[in-house]
């Protein structure tokens, strides 16, 4: 490395983000891939995964690409054998991928988006925690961050879908971390990005000026200082 491990204080921590291909996934990962981390990217496009890759080689980052469907259980647990016989740790664990329904009432949630958000947002994120928990605990100071959104603690008209699955997302996030409290260094974080420029929020704001809102590097930007300065086991927050 051209920098000392003094300017890059996440040297030798391993990293994976998943959803990121783009948005505040990719942000992140390129963020932490600044700060000496090694990155894990996952996605279901190569392209995009590549894309990513090329921009942290080229400031001089590190990082691997792991093309998958994170709806296939089976995958997650694959990557997560990759990962122990490659590295034999986790390091940090930020859950960035979901999916967003149609927006709607809830008498007319289209049942088959609903089965794939809830399939992507609740039970994939299960499948993480449970594959990468003995990854985590073999970590000096594992973290788990996972993005959330503000409908799934504060429902809100025609978010009854997406809401859910965040609600469900939050749960199993919070369960998790107590559980683990007093057994682990294992530090669990939930975070609310609020209003970014991401591709999901122009699906759900069509009208709106992307200018408007902020970019999802500052949500790198948080969760990157997190993963420097560490947190208490539950933390939550808005950035604003």
């Amino acid at each position: 490395m051209s920098q000392t491990d003094s300017n890059k204080p996440l040297a030798g921590q391993v990293a994976l983000v998943t959803g990121s291909s783009r948005g505040i996934g990719a942000a992140t990962a390129k963020a932490l891939a600044a700060q000496g981390a090694h990155v894990l990217i996952t996605g279901r496009k190569v392209r995009d995964l590549e894309v990513v890759e090329d921009a942290i080689h080229d400031a001089g980052g590190s990082a691997t690409i792991a093309p998958m469907d994170l709806t296939e259980s089976e995958s997650i647990a694959r990557l997560a054998n990759a990962v122990a016989e490659r590295w034999d740790k986790l390091d940090i664990l930020v859950i960035c991928a979901a999916t967003l329904p149609s927006l709607g009432p809830v008498t007319q949630i289209d049942g088959k988006q609903f089965n794939e958000a809830l399939t992507l947002n609740v039970l994939a994120t299960q499948a993480l925690l449970s594959s990468f928990d003995p990854l985590l605990k073999r970590s000096e100071a594992g973290k788990i961050i996972g993005i959330t959104s503000s409908v799934g603690a504060d429902p809100r008209p025609f978010w009854g879908a997406y809401g859910s699955t965040k609600a469900a997302f939050d749960n199993l996030l919070s369960v998790h971390g107590q559980e683990i409290e007093r057994i682990s260094e294992i530090r669990v974080a939930i975070l609310d990005p609020g209003a970014t420029r991401t591709a999901m929020r122009a699906r759900a704001y069509p009208g709106e000026d992307p200018a408007s809102v902020k970019p999802p590097e500052e949500v790198a930007s948080r969760i990157t200082d997190m993963c420097l300065k560490g947190f208490d086991n539950l933390h939550r927050e808005r950035v604003s």
